[in-house]
């Protein structure tokens, strides 16, 4: 992987650093209308049924439908085509492995790839990317298609996901500024260059997801976690436990505003500082041998009692 770029981004061009976004801050009382981005291998609602005329013909895929086309434009310009071939992915083999529900698939231009792909407003010219649980490439192969300037690291732990993930890269002629990497956040941490942004859709609660995420960002870098209505309630609920993971105040952004509606909401947290791995990350070989170490000495203390 090329070792990370650094460009304009917010603040201009010559910038050492992507620092926070200049997008502006959202209130809790602005996400009220807002809905939670769908996990593209959740099941769907009840009040969604699957009759066949609620799902997308896989030819028809390839083509943003006319509610979104504006939108989907503007986010992937002259790459909307290349685009298109990825919800044809998505659509056939991401349904087949079950990596997407099949109920997504008339929606996945606008619940996935522009919900997605509008997350690119806030990322700086030449960013290094990390995207944690990358599962069906969301929003990883997203940014990557809308972006080619982004150097992009997909992680994900599980073979018939990192499987897809190669084969989409690789349809998708990728390969030049994205690679696939097998494994779980924590267990990449430190063998990965320290990221200028790391990204994660529908993952987990914002202190886990801190946890695993920050690690993987440069000190300056950012997490942004693409969240939904919940997102002002997590900020309060988990603001000490991100800063004592090295995070600084976690806010709100929303992206696409005028494009979508609801515009997307993405939790932005600045690294502020490199935090030592926890007690537990480290406690497993040194039981081991403290407790190899207490038997010699329960041995020897036997031999003196003796």
């Amino acid at each position: 992987m090329n070792n990370p770029r650094y460009g304009a981004g917010d603040v201009g061009p010559g910038v050492e650093s992507p620092g926070p976004s200049s997008f502006p801050v959202v209130s809790s009382s602005d996400l009220a209308s807002a809905s939670d981005p769908a996990s593209p291998s959740d099941p769907a609602s009840p009040s969604d049924p699957a009759s066949p005329s609620n799902l997308a013909s896989p030819a028809g895929l390839a083509v943003p439908p006319g509610e979104v086309a504006v939108a989907a434009a503007e986010v992937f310009g002259e790459r909307l085509e290349l685009a298109g071939r990825f919800a044809e992915l998505l659509g056939t083999e991401g349904v087949v492995r079950g990596l997407i529900g099949p109920r997504e698939t008339p929606r996945l231009w606008e619940r996935h790839l522009v919900n997605c792909g509008v997350m690119s407003q806030i990322i700086p010219f030449g960013a290094s990317v990390v995207d944690v649980g990358s599962g069906a490439g969301l929003p990883g192969i997203v940014l990557a298609v809308a972006r080619p300037d982004l150097v992009i690291t997909l992680v994900e732990p599980l073979a018939r996901r990192t499987a897809f993930l190669d084969e989409a890269v690789a349809e998708l002629g990728l390969g030049g500024n994205v690679t696939v990497v097998r494994g779980r956040a924590e267990e990449v941490a430190g063998h990965l260059p320290g990221a200028d942004i790391v990204t994660a859709r529908a993952v987990a609660a914002l202190d886990k997801l801190a946890g695993w995420c920050l690690p993987l960002a440069s000190v300056g870098g950012r997490l942004l976690a693409l969240k939904g209505a919940s997102a002002a309630e997590e900020i309060v609920s988990h603001e000490q436990a991100v800063g004592s993971l090295g995070g600084g105040v976690p806010v709100v952004r929303l992206c696409g505003v005028g494009l979508i509606e609801p515009p997307a909401t993405v939790v932005e947290i600045v690294k502020e500082r490199d935090v030592v791995p926890g007690r537990a990350r480290r406690a497993a070989p040194a039981r081991k041998s403290a407790a190899g170490e207490g038997r010699r000495g329960g041995g020897r203390g036997r031999s003196r009692r003796s």
